[in-house]
């Protein structure tokens, strides 16, 4: 049993807790927030033993071994850099880091102190994307891909009110490609490897991040074209197109249904299988049982992946001048 903390009180930390519940390897044993009552709530609420307003005092806590990340992206780094130090794993929730040299940093202190860093990302983890990554001849030779996640924020809204929440701040590292446009880039990146050209066309808004935008991944003979979008919304699924036949997604994160249609017979069939309801408990169960057997292939697998995604999205930001404050 790993004992597990988490840093952050919103949603994506509770579907953290709540999927982690049903993984039998992880136990909740302490929370942090900034503010006592948020903690306490937080710790209540699931049963937490400790709940923590002083991030150092956690991070020396003998009781945890594990610690969960769902802070604002800019302050990712340092927090990751606290625990690494005190011998804590850490799974870090996507994106992961500003650029790559912080996570060469962050790796470098992960092996020094014998513990592993993980990206937080379910897609990647879940049974659909194996039965895709398995099925993918079936296509035959690839020709293209489409690969859409296009979701209206409700914090845009505030954001045209003149408000600038984390997610449109290049002061808290956000963005649609960071923050959407990651979990198709991911799933390009697990199925076709690493691009060999990245070209990205953005809606800089006047905050200086990317609202929206398109990524041109371009591999030997084909494009993998990425739609993002948090200013906008769209129904589209996503496709993959070879000679032999076309996958039909009906969504990058989770991969919830695959159907494939024969380009010869025009006949259609389906791939996928039912997921639970709480999906994020595929990563929990993958990444406890990668610490618990040491499992270095599929460590290196998963950090290979890191860096690749994070080296996209650096190089097609830089080649729009979306400078982020911790670069600057």
């Amino acid at each position: 049993m790993i004992n597990f903390a988490t840093v952050g009180t919103g949603w994506i930390t509770e579907s953290f807790i709540e999927a982690a519940s049903l993984c039998k390897q992880l136990h909740l044993a302490g929370v942090y927030s900034r503010t006592e009552e948020k903690a306490k709530k937080l710790a209540d609420q699931y049963n937490a033993l400790h709940y923590y307003t002083d991030l150092n005092e956690m991070a020396k806590c003998e009781e945890i071994q594990a610690v969960y990340i769902a802070s604002p992206n800019s302050v990712h780094f340092e927090q990751t850099l606290a625990f690494l130090k005190n011998k804590k794993h850490v799974i870090c929730e996507k994106p992961i880091f500003s650029n790559t040299d912080e996570l060469r940093e962050a790796y470098r202190t992960a092996e020094e102190n014998g513990v592993y860093l993980f990206e937080a990302i379910r897609n990647i983890h879940t049974p659909n994307f194996h039965i895709l990554k398995n099925k993918l001849q079936m296509a035959g030779k690839l020709r293209s891909a489409m690969l859409p996640y296009i979701q209206y924020s409700s914090r845009y809204d505030l954001f045209l009110q003149g408000e600038e929440p984390n997610i449109f701040s290049a002061k808290y590292s956000g963005g649609a490609l960071v923050d959407l446009g990651v979990y198709p880039l991911y799933l390009a990146v697990g199925l076709f490897g690493e691009p060999n050209k990245v070209s990205y066309h953005p809606v800089v808004l006047r905050s200086g991040v990317d609202g929206s935008g398109t990524l041109l991944l371009d591999y030997k003979d084909f494009v993998c074209t990425i739609l993002c979008s948090k200013i906008s919304h769209s129904v589209l699924p996503c496709e993959i197109h070879g000679e032999g036949g076309t996958f039909v997604l009906e969504d990058a994160a989770p991969i919830s249904e695959i159907k494939f249609i024969d380009s010869h017979t025009k006949e259609s069939k389906i791939l996928s299988t039912t997921l639970e309801e709480q999906n994020m408990v595929y990563e929990c169960i993958n990444i406890a049982k990668i610490i618990e057997t040491k499992n270095e292939e599929e460590y290196e697998r998963l950090k290979q992946w890191s860096e690749i995604v994070l080296r996209v999205t650096e190089e097609a930001r830089k080649q729009n001048n979306i400078i982020f404050d911790s670069e600057k």
